[in-house]
């Protein structure tokens, strides 16, 4: 497992730190200080071994180096200034915010060092002054420079912070519109489609009433009527909940309705021939696919291919994928050259389940409509005619 980068930057600004300590004691001097030995050394070395604390405990690094180093200063052995051997301390822990401890330490060691050149080794004041003026503006630079690029770092989560703060309401925003525009056309549904549904059925319903026993071809339309009208004001209350209350769609009808999708447009005069070939099963989102383009490509041959026209539906398993076809005998669409909100829903339909879709004149006239869609499942059993 290969250390991470950061590990790798402590390690290698640690080894920088306690190389630069060695060679500092090897070239100090003092008149009546400690020969130098492998002691001072390691002590020096230990100096600098708690930075790698700083990315956990910043104030802790500084602590114990500073500790060390004043151990260092009592043992007698020639002395250096504590700048170098605490700068990278003093930097981590202003930028942790702890620049009042970095400033007790600095100051802790600029004091006693003044008193030991004035008062134990009758050093000039002003001598001291200048000798030590380099270092402080060193440490001061160091602690100034920690702060900077803590307020800096502050100052970019404050803006991501703000900038995440405003996308979120963005989005609220988006999506009250979103709820806004959903209950405008749950109303718009409501107040049109829906009344207008309910008033075929319950109109179907008094003729049924009104004719009595009579003419069984009239019942038997209005009996359709009125069946299609209930199961559209079914699925529309169940739309009309979708879109005002933002829950799950309403359940999904599949290829299983397809023998009452046929009976209904029987009775309504259409001649419709249902060929399947092979069988695979189908996810829900497909399924229910699958059964409105049938369903859309029928209802377009009843409103638009004449009076006595003939329907046929293929639905092949194939190769990974159900492939549907609906061609009819009528007179075709309207020749305007337009796709009507039928064929581009049912294209939209497709191509959101990753299939394709296409329609136009049949070769020997009439109308066919055409989808391929992905499916699992092989090709099992022969075809049959229902």
């Amino acid at each position: 497992m290969r250390p991470s980068r950061a590990v790798v930057l402590d390690l290698l600004l640690t080894t920088g730190v306690v190389v630069g300590l060695c060679v500092t004691v090897s070239v100090a001097t003092e008149p009546r200080a400690r020969p130098v030995d492998l002691g001072a050394y390691l002590m020096a070395a230990l100096i600098a071994l708690p930075i790698p604390l700083h990315r956990r405990r910043p104030l802790g690094a500084l602590l114990a180096s500073a500790a060390l180093l004043f151990v260092y200063y009592s043992t007698g052995y020639p002395g250096f200034s504590p700048a170098f051997a605490l700068s990278v301390q003093l930097y981590f822990a202003s930028l942790a915010g702890k620049w009042r401890w970095a400033t007790g330490v600095t100051l802790f060691y600029l004091i006693a060092g003044y008193i030991v050149l004035l008062g134990l080794k009758d050093q000039a004041l002003l001598q001291t002054l200048s000798d030590s003026l380099p270092q402080v503006t060193l440490l001061a630079g160091i602690i100034l420079f920690g702060e900077y690029a803590r307020s800096r770092r502050e100052l970019a989560a404050e803006t991501r912070e703000r900038l995440r703060q405003a996308e979120e309401s963005r989005e609220r925003e988006a999506a009250r519109r979103v709820a806004e525009e959903r209950l405008r056309i749950a109303r718009e549904l409501h107040d049109t489609v829906a009344h207008s549904m309910a008033t075929i059925t319950v109109q179907a319903g008094s003729a049924l009433h009104l004719l009595g026993d009579g003419d069984d071809g009239s019942r038997a339309a209005l009996t359709a009527i009125r069946r299609t009208g209930r199961q559209a004001l079914a699925e529309m209350r169940a739309t009309l909940g979708m879109l005002r209350d933002g829950g799950p769609s309403a359940p999904a009808h599949g290829l299983d309705r397809m023998p009452a999708l046929l009976d209904e447009l029987r009775t309504a005069g259409l001649r419709v021939d249902l060929v399947r070939e092979g069988s695979g099963r189908l996810a829900a989102d497909v399924d229910h696919v699958a059964y409105r383009i049938v369903q859309e490509a029928l209802t377009n041959v009843l409103r638009h291919a004449g009076p006595v026209v003939t329907a046929r539906v293929s639905l092949t398993y194939a190769a990974g994928e159900l492939r549907i076809e609906v061609a009819d005998d009528g007179a075709g669409p309207p020749g305007n050259g337009r796709p009507g909100n039928g064929l581009t829903g049912m294209r939209e339909r497709a191509e959101a389940v990753g299939g394709s879709f296409a329609a136009g004149r049949g070769g020997a006239g009439g109308f066919t409509v055409s989808a391929r869609l992905p499916v699992s499942g092989v090709p099992e059993d022969p075809p049959r005619r229902g």
